[in-house]
Formats: C-alpha cells, sequence, structure tokens
C-alpha cells in the first residue's frame, strides 16, 4: 500500500494503538466521594449550594463531565478526593450514584463516601445550623398509607408499615425484603470515629441563628452543636408537630429503639439503596459511608404558629438557615475527609474506630 492509501492505514493504527492505551489505563483510585445533593448555578459557575465550600475551599480544581448525572463532577488529584452532585429526591440521588458507581474512570473499592447535606432537624433533638452523623438512615417512604380521616378512631397515623395491619403494630418487619430496604444500618465504630473527632467544634453562631431559634425551648434553643442522630428520608417536605411525632416514632420502632430521629431529609435513603446493590457488585464498599445532615430549618414551627403558615413563611424565607447549615457542613466534614485522606495507609487497608 502507498501513497493516500498507507497514510490512511497508518492513521486508523495510530487510532486503534491510542484507543488501546486509554482502555488499558488504570481508572484512579478514588480516596473520599463527597455526596451533595444539590447546586445552585448562575452564568455557568457554581455560586451557592452544598458543591460550592468543596469547590473552593478543599479545592477541588477540576471539572470531569459527567453525562450521566445532573452535574458535572469535581476533582482533587492530589488527595484523591471526588465529588458528586445527585439532584433532589431518593430517585434521581440513586441513579445518580449509581451511574457513578460503574464509571470506568473510577475505582472506588476503598472508596470512602461522605453524604454531606442539609436537612430539617427536629426541634427535640437539636437546633438549627447543628450537624448530626447518623447511625441509621430510615425511609420514611416504604409503607401503606390511609387518610387518617378514614382511619378507626385513636390511630395516630394513617402510615401503616408494609406487612402490618395497624400502625407500629409489634414486632417492627424485617427492614429488607420484596419491597426494599427501609433502615440502613451505617458502620457505627466508624460514625463514632468521625463523631469524636468533631464533636468539639465550635460551629459559627449569630444574630440569624439566635432570631430563628428564640421561640423555641430546650435543646432546640441551644447554639449548633454536632452530635449523633438520625435520618428520616422521604420524597415529600412536611412540617408540623403530628408529622413530627410519627416520624419520631416511625424511626424507633424500625430501629427497635436504637436509633433517634434528628434530621429529615429527601436523598439518603436512595443513596444507600444504590451502595448496597453497588456493594453487592463488588464496586464499594459499605462500611466506609458516613452521612452528615446539617439543619437550615425546623421540622416544627415555634409555638402558637399554626403549620400551614409555618410551611409558607419557611418557603418565603427561602429556608432562612440555609447558609448556617451549608458552612457548618464543610467545617464539620472536610476535617474528617482530610484524616482519611491524609492517613491513607491505614485508612485504605481499614476504617478507623473511635478509641
Amino acid at each position: 500500500m502507498t501513497g493516500p492509501g498507507r497514510l490512511l492505514g497508518l492513521l486508523i493504527a495510530a487510532a486503534t494503538l491510542a484507543a488501546s492505551a486509554v482502555a488499558r489505563a488504570a481508572p484512579v483510585e478514588v480516596r473520599v466521594v463527597i455526596v451533595t445533593t444539590w447546586e445552585a448555578s448562575f452564568g455557568g459557575k457554581d455560586r451557592f449550594g452544598e458543591l460550592s465550600a468543596w469547590e473552593t475551599r478543599w479545592p477541588l480544581p477540576q471539572v470531569l463531565p459527567f453525562p450521566g448525572g445532573v452535574h458535572a463532577l469535581r476533582y482533587d488529584p492530589e488527595t484523591h478526593v471526588l465529588a458528586i452532585v445527585t439532584g433532589e429526591a431518593t430517585a434521581r440521588a440513586a441513579a445518580s450514584i449509581t451511574e457513578l458507581g460503574f464509571d470506568p474512570r473510577f475505582d472506588l473499592r476503598h472508596a470512602y463516601w461522605i453524604v454531606a447535606g442539609v436537612a430539617g432537624v427536629d426541634p427535640d433533638a437539636a437546633s438549627v445550623g447543628s450537624a448530626a452523623w447518623a447511625r441509621y438512615v430510615v425511609d420514611g417512604d416504604l409503607a401503606q398509607e390511609i387518610d387518617l380521616r378514614d382511619a378507626p378512631p385513636g390511630w395516630p397515623t394513617g402510615v401503616v408499615p408494609n406487612g402490618r395491619l395497624t400502625p407500629y403494630q409489634p414486632p417492627a418487619p424485617a427492614s429488607h425484603g420484596d419491597e426494599g430496604l427501609v433502615v440502613y444500618v451505617l458502620n457505627r465504630p466508624l460514625v463514632d470515629w468521625a463523631y469524636a473527632q468533631t464533636k468539639d467544634i465550635a460551629l459559627p453562631d449569630g444574630e440569624k441563628l439566635a432570631a430563628i431559634r428564640a421561640p423555641y425551648t430546650g435543646l432546640a434553643a441551644r447554639p449548633p452543636f454536632v452530635l449523633e442522630g438520625d435520618g428520616l428520608m422521604s420524597d415529600r417536605f412536611w412540617y408540623g408537630p403530628h408529622m413530627n411525632a410519627w416520624a419520631e416514632r416511625w424511626t424507633a420502632y424500625y430501629t427497635h429503639r436504637k436509633g433517634r430521629f434528628v434530621m429529615s431529609a429527601e436523598e439518603d435513603a436512595g443513596v444507600m439503596q444504590a451502595l448496597t446493590q453497588l456493594a453487592g457488585a463488588g464496586r464499594v464498599d459499605r462500611r466506609r459511608v458516613l452521612v452528615l445532615r446539617a439543619g437550615s430549618d425546623y421540622t416544627v414551627g415555634p409555638p402558637g404558629t399554626a403549620t400551614a403558615a409555618f410551611m409558607a413563611s419557611e418557603a418565603k424565607a427561602d429556608y432562612p438557615g440555609t447558609g448556617a447549615a451549608l458552612a457548618d457542613l464543610y467545617a464539620v466534614a472536610a476535617p474528617v475527609a482530610r484524616l482519611l485522606t491524609d492517613d491513607w495507609a491505614r485508612t485504605r487497608a481499614k476504617p478507623p474506630t473511635a478509641r
């Protein structure tokens, strides 16, 4: 072969070799995945949300395309930290994490996953701005339900566990089965370790947070603090004392009174379902998952406030504790991520535990 034909053959061979080299390239071993759920972007730049602080303060300089997701990935090649925005709600979170789990660019088998998102906080357990490490993630959507107006007299809620005939009928059903998982149990020694590293962090306080919590008493009136407490996940935003009582009791029921409802959010059950199935495929290690939520608002309005009025006021004010909660998420989660990456020789081998 001579002339143009030979040149074309050489070009095709070179392209084939290049493609083969790319295919043979070892995937990047990620040390920590930061899981965020939303980010507001303006003019092509991220401006406000759960990802912003990680981008600018960690920082995460590399932008990696992620066409199967809702937002580009961010990556730091020095510390091997990767960040994802899953999109809001359970289904989008599960789809995004699954897509990342099978991305051939990354080796996630030893990676730690830190969910870092804002949430509604139970005023019986903590204050706005507080940050809670979860021991349990409980799904609040997998259930049977009838309108309480159609329920027998004396029922405290119309939500009935699958496989049961009345609310909170003992014993609690198994947390897994054909309907999916209801309770995800996190690696308690790892959670306790993360809490031990961060429990004494002094979270910023100010006039705005003080004004939000001023009508409350008890733990809800405390300045922001770090605690261990669990999340109940639902695709519905809910409010009010009756729903809050259901969340507290539903969490206790399904965790056999070992868990305590603290944070209300949407995505974590979807994240955990995806990670559970990815673990089954050998793609991730479920023992390396941490969930941190910070309170951007209360799940129950101040005493004397009608629930519908409280819901409207929160929406109009765009959840006034959000800015503080976002700052607190980074303040609490970043030191844990730094410890995991800096001590990689040990943390790659096995998760750390509290001494």
